[in-house]
């Protein structure tokens, strides 16, 4: 049962990324435009002034906005890989089945670094995205993601099986 349930939360983590790369492709326009307004330090009354600089380069928003989807197609490629490796070997010997983990645990270890590297780090810290609706509920959710990826990562390295 436990390994069952390790191969669907790698899984949900892959899905999760993979949704989230979708929906910013079909979206583009509005995703790269929230990405500008954020980078932007735009309506930021709480602390108007920042140590650092803004971003309002399309290219660089452009550029920014294109690493965040990789990194979701990427979480998404290695998690549902690494449910399907788990999977294949789920009744094998606990040796088997704790080296088939890579792929998901790369996997979740990409998720911190897209939603709490990129967003929370960079998004919140830097650019003080938490000062604006659209910046916090992006922040809120990179905190959501980034966390159950952190706590599937451990529960799925903690034992062999």
């Amino acid at each position: 049962m436990l390994r069952i349930l390790k191969i669907l939360l790698v899984l949900f983590i892959g899905l999760h990324a993979l949704f989230y790369a979708l929906q910013n492709l079909v979206n583009l326009e509005q995703a790269h435009a929230a990405i500008g307004y954020v980078l932007s330090n735009q309506g930021h009354e709480v602390y108007p002034n920042s140590m650092f600089f803004a971003v309002t380069n399309p290219v660089l928003l452009w550029c920014a906005l294109w690493l965040v989807i990789l990194g979701e197609f990427a979480i998404g490629y290695f998690g549902t890989k690494g449910a399907w490796d788990m999977f294949a070997v789920r009744n094998d010997t606990a040796e088997r089945f704790h080296s088939a983990k890579t792929n998901g645990v790369i996997a979740a270890a990409l998720a911190l670094l897209v939603w709490f590297g990129f967003f929370m780090t960079f998004g919140a810290a830097f650019f003080q995205m938490w000062q604006t609706e659209v910046g916090a509920g992006s922040m809120e959710g990179a905190f959501m993601y980034s966390m159950a990826s952190a706590i599937t990562m451990i529960f799925v390295c903690i034992t062999k099986d």
